[in-house]
């Protein structure tokens, strides 16, 4: 007899912490994501100012799971569920797939939103993945060393100008480190520039730095941002971004600021995938995509479907929806396999899903963080110590840990960056995978042409038309 089947969409926490609650379930799990690794999200912006590399935060999926005989790994970026058959349609790299399940998972994360407008992407990428953190890595080393070249001093302070969007945890975290590069990582590294004289401007339209803490812990977060020297700009919004620079809209007016280097930590919204399922299945999205859910996480008139994390609306205690931080989709993994679980051993369906709010932590520079936790408010140092610790526990494997460990401490008790090394691969390569499209499309078209050549082996020449170089196959594919 075939053995219940539980397909996971989305390697997150969500994802990943359910399948490993399944570990001895009598389940046969497909795995779905787009990447070949488990992203730990919260640290991408340690990864894009040099402190950690990309391995680790991002331990690879095979690896974590190796000891879990039940898991089916794919690589893959869903594209489309039958809720009425029960398919997944999958667009794999040169190869599409579909997967049949018995029970659905859904967790992929949520996406970078640029509030409809998608076009300030190509000058301030966001902070959602890991191509997106080495980019912006190359752009903040390459700006400090391009600044050292400029004569002319308007060049020269536009290229020394960073602007963070978004004064949230991502936004306030980024801008922190930037300001430590500038005033006490690189000063006297460099011949013609003094990277002390650097502009860090972290802009928000709300009226409040990490609005969602309080305003105790937001005051002392907003006071340590000013003592590193960063720039903060509030109630003000942001209309327009190009090459050069960034243009915004205030209580002062209208306002341009040269800058080329800029980083988008403003907002978030669910995948296109979570539309689709929910159109399918018939179910309600809220303004940012996400899945309007059931209490017990399943979609509502499909028990079979389980939406988690960022993909998911359900109201909290208070009434609003629950915040998309990794707790929220570590719980939800946990308590969607607890519920499969006891349908298969046919026994009553656990209580509703409740969080636990285990607090909220944010650092702004060394040896200063802010944390809300129950009814305390602690900041400073015993607040940045609880943050490592926290962060140190969640990493997944030991190495990780370990190495994670060392580089902070390299870091943060001295002076040095242990990744500081960037190519103009990870600078332009979002620009030349947007013109050249799949770059799989080409795998896909030289496959074809040897089915063809296979069923009519007879030569042909070449037509003068046909293209000849990587780019011009790359445009034909396209």
């Amino acid at each position: 007899m075939q053995r219940h089947r539980v397909a996971v969409i989305g390697a997150g926490f969500g994802g990943l912490f359910a399948i490993r609650a399944l570990r001895n379930a009598p389940v046969d799990i497909t795995l779905i994501n787009g990447t070949a690794y488990h992203l730990f999200q919260p640290l991408l912006y340690q990864v894009a100012t040099g402190v950690l590399s990309e391995g680790e935060i991002a331990p690879p999926i095979r690896e974590v799971l190796k000891r879990q005989d039940n898991v089916d790994v794919k690589l893959g970026w869903a594209q489309h569920v039958d809720t009425e058959n029960k398919v997944i349609s999958v667009h794999g790299p040169s190869i599409d797939y579909t997967v049949e399940y018995d029970t659905l998972i859904v967790a992929a994360g949520a996406s970078q939103s640029y509030f409809g407008n998608d076009q300030f992407s190509e000058f301030a990428p966001g902070m959602k993945s890991i191509d997106d953190a080495l980019e912006l890595r190359a752009r903040i080393f390459g700006a400090f060393e391009i600044a050292d070249l400029q004569t002319d001093p308007e060049a020269q302070e536009r290229w020394l100008t960073f602007v963070v969007v978004g004064a949230g945890p991502t936004g306030v975290e980024m801008a922190g480190q930037i300001a430590e590069l500038a005033h006490r990582n690189l000063p006297g590294q460099y011949k013609h520039i003094d990277p002390r004289k650097a502009r860090i401007i972290l802009i928000d339209a709300v009226g409040a730095v990490l609005n969602t803490f309080g305003d105790h812990l937001s005051t002392r977060a907003l006071r340590q941002l000013h003592l590193m020297g960063v720039e903060v700009e509030l109630n003000t919004k942001v209309v327009d971004v190009d090459l050069t620079g960034i243009e915004v809209e205030s209580e002062r007016g209208h306002q341009r600021i040269p800058s080329m280097t800029k980083v988008w930590a403003a907002g978030v919204q669910a995948p296109a995938l979570a539309r689709q399922v929910a159109e399918s299945a018939g179910a309600e999205t809220d303004r940012a995509g996400r899945i309007m859910v059931n209490p017990d996480l399943t979609v509502p008139g499909h028990p079979e479907i389980f939406a988690l994390g960022d993909m998911m609306n359900l109201a909290g205690p208070d009434g609003r929806p629950l915040p998309g931080v990794a707790q929220v989709a570590i719980q939800g993994g946990n308590y969607a396999a607890k519920v499969i679980e006891k349908r298969l051993r046919n026994k009553p369906a656990p209580d509703p899903f409740k969080y636990f709010d285990k607090g909220s932590m944010a650092t702004i520079s060394r040896f200063s963080a802010v944390a809300s936790v129950g009814k305390f408010r602690l900041s400073g140092f015993f607040a940045w110590i609880m943050w490592l610790v926290v962060h140190v526990f969640y990493l997944v494997g030991f190495k990780n840990r370990f190495t994670t460990v060392v580089h902070w401490a390299v870091s943060f008790l001295g002076r040095g960056r242990s990744e500081r090394v960037a190519t103009e691969q990870q600078a332009f390569a979002r620009r030349a995978m947007k013109e050249y499209g799949d770059p799989y499309q080409l795998v896909r078209a030289a496959e074809e042409a040897e089915a063809l050549k296979a069923a009519d082996p007879v030569p042909t020449e070449k037509h003068p038309s046909e293209p000849t170089t990587y780019a011009e196959k790359a445009t034909a594919a396209k």
